[in-house]
């Protein structure tokens, strides 16, 4: 998995950046960067979005063209004015958008690709459920590789090419759901990208799941995570000590789930917070995934965990919940703080609503908190990026740029505005240069 393991990061680097101008230039600086062995693929009627259209001081419109666009060896090398005549694949006037990133999401264990199942009623909260994964998950490991590459061709139907997953780290999986997940991964990897987190989903200490981590943690992983340290394991500082010094000794990331939604959650915000400002080489690299206390404090409270997180340079990754969780993601946002949108369980034993798009959850997002505008709307759809806009926030072009790494989905929408309120569907996506469909 190492050579693998190198091309994800080498994605998450390239895809991150998102402040650039856009490059029309016909080729690389160095030609030089071309060889006889390159790959080159080519495509007109490419539709970009080039400005906006304003009324006084109101975007009313998203102005687009239509390009000829070259990429060779996975990177963009010409972006040009169209050329309906130039022997091109003809990609019909698509919207080409940034590859959309599930960035919460547990492939491992999944009933996609099987028999519909709705989930059961639960009983006896997590720790319930810890004891119905330890009776199910035998089973699932049986065919959990197969389901894993399902799921992945569903998330790249949806026009998502990368994906963090939490991957189950405990006494019954033990390492087997990661091994299968790698081979999954490795099978995938001309299309797919990923960065994995050791999850251990029973609990650190509520189960025997530390030596198991101990032993994730020296495999091709990215992140440590967690589960709600006080009410499984029944302590917070004891199990997030560990999970800190397991990453620091390891030099992998932090991703916590945290449910808890009343006190002993917003203590173990303060306490990770705490934790990373201790050792700033976490900054940057440490999530709370879920984090749904966010949404219980006053306006206040919230102000001022937004600030924190956000000079912690802490991330949150959300399933942008609504009902009676509405998580105050305008704020998080106002302070800096990074926030990814994943799916999370996709039609297994947690869930039934996995829909497999990141861009539907970019439009939940838009209409709980009222962006309906041509503006907010083109500016939403950078929870399903990864923080990518075609467009900066005064309209002027910031992505393609030569040089970018060519993944991309390509939709039958006008504009990223339109994209997001009709998720609109996803019609090619191209991996690195790899048309995957």
């Amino acid at each position: 998995m190492s050579a693998n393991h190198i091309s994800r990061k080498d994605f998450l680097r390239n895809s991150a950046i998102a402040t650039l101008g856009l490059g029309i230039t016909p080729a690389l600086s160095s030609a030089a960067a071309i060889t006889a062995n390159s790959k080159i693929v080519k495509l007109k009627n490419v539709r970009l979005e080039t400005g906006f259209e304003y009324d006084g001081d109101e975007v009313i419109a998203t102005k687009t063209a239509l390009f000829c666009v070259e990429i060779t060896d996975g990177k963009f090398t010409s972006i040009l004015p169209n050329d309906p005549k130039a022997k091109a694949t003809d990609a019909k006037g698509w919207l080409m958008l940034p590859a959309f990133k599930d960035m919460h999401i547990h492939l491992d264990k999944t009933y996609y690709g099987g028999p519909w199942k709705a989930v059961r009623r639960r009983q006896g909260g997590v720790k319930g459920m810890i004891e119905l994964e330890k009776q199910i998950i035998p089973d699932l490991l049986k065919t959990s590789t197969e389901r894993a590459e399902k799921l992945i061709e569903l998330l790249q139907s949806r026009g998502s090419a990368f994906a963090r997953s939490h991957v189950n780290i405990e006494p019954t999986s033990k390492l087997d759901s990661l091994k299968h997940l790698q081979v999954a991964l490795e099978n995938k990897k001309a299309g797919f990208g990923a960065e994995l987190v050791a999850f251990p989903q029973h609990g650190l200490y509520y189960t025997e799941s530390v030596p198991w981590m101990q032993e994730a943690a020296k495999m091709d992983i990215d992140f440590i995570g967690g589960v709600d340290p006080f009410s499984v394991d029944g302590d917070i500082a004891k199990p997030m000590d560990f999970i800190v010094k397991l990453a620091l000794d390891n030099n992998k990331g932090i991703d916590i789930h945290l449910h808890e939604s009343g006190e002993s959650g917003l203590k173990t915000v303060e306490y990770l917070i705490d934790r990373v400002n201790e050792n700033p080489v976490l900054k940057g690299k440490t999530f709370l995934s879920h984090c749904f206390v966010l949404a219980k404090l006053d306006k206040a409270k919230q102000e001022e965990i937004a600030d924190k997180l956000g000079q912690a340079q802490i991330g949150i990754m959300s399933t942008i919940p609504f009902g009676n969780t509405i998580m105050p993601i305008p704020t998080l946002y106002k302070y800096g703080v990074y926030v990814g949108a994943g799916n999370d369980c996709i039609i297994d034993h947690w869930n039934t609503w996995g829909s497999g798009s990141v861009l539907q959850k970019a439009n939940v997002m838009a209409q709980l908190y009222g962006y309906g505008t041509e503006f907010l709307l083109s500016r939403s759809l950078k929870l399903a990026t990864g923080n990518i806009l075609p467009l900066d926030d005064k309209g002027i072009q910031q992505w393609p740029k030569v040089g970018n790494d060519a993944t991309v989905a390509l939709l039958d929408a006008s504009c990223s505005a339109e994209a997001v309120s009709r998720i609109s569907p996803v019609k090619s996506l191209i991996y690195q240069g790899n048309t995957v469909f």
